[in-house]
């Protein structure tokens, strides 16, 4: 059966904008690999992230929301691939503008691994679903990244994104990690903190 395409939804489209902002959702597999729905909880979360950047962005910053192929990652198709789609599109539509990846769960995942694309300045990892060496498959030389992980997460473990962090400082990449005390891996508590953040680095890397 065939996949299902990705595509992009508009949050912000400025006339001529400096810089553009990719949004990219999490969400785990399901049984019998159903679509990825637009109001699936992972995919709703990431709208007031995406609307808190395109505020912060006073009309300068184009943002899309990207709906994934398919639901959770294995080995045929994963995230990574929608995401370097996206960046085409983008590309296509806004010339060489500079990229921020912003990804939740297995989406900053993909952010980071998608990060090293063409064009991309910066990224944006929230509560990332990560593994310890994650580092060691991709080059972001070049790239600010960004983690901003809850305290409270029992789905993606903060000790993991700790460890992609600290190898990235060690390989010269400006990468910084914000401990959200209390947090979850919905970042529905202290979700304004994690949109916050998120937004002024944004802002900060595009501008």
């Amino acid at each position: 059966m065939d996949r299902v395409r990705a595509k992009l939804i508009d949050v912000r489209v400025p006339t001529s904008p400096r810089g553009a902002v990719l949004v990219l959702h999490g969400g785990g597999d399901r049984p019998g690999s159903p679509p990825v729905s637009p109001t699936q909880l992972s995919v709703l979360r990431m709208v007031p992230v995406a609307r808190r950047i395109a505020r912060a962005g006073r009309g300068a910053l184009a943002v899309h929301r990207l709906l994934n192929s398919h639901r959770g990652w294995d080995a045929e198709t994963t995230p990574v691939a929608d995401a370097t789609w996206a960046l085409g599109r983008v590309r296509e539509r806004y010339g060489d503008v500079p990229v921020c990846l912003v990804g939740h769960s297995l989406g900053g995942r993909a952010a980071l691994l998608a990060g090293s694309a063409a064009g991309v300045a910066g990224v944006v990892a929230l509560n990332p679903w990560v593994y310890a060496d994650e580092a060691a498959h991709t080059d972001l030389a070049g790239r600010r990244v960004l983690v901003v992980h809850g305290t409270d997460d029992r789905i993606a473990d903060p000790r993991r994104a700790r460890r992609v962090v600290a190898d990235l400082e060690r390989r010269g990449v400006d990468a910084t990690m914000v401990e959200v005390a209390g947090g979850k891996h919905a970042m529905l508590a202290r979700g304004a903190e994690f949109e916050r953040r998120t937004a002024d680095f944004a802002v900060e890397v595009l501008r």
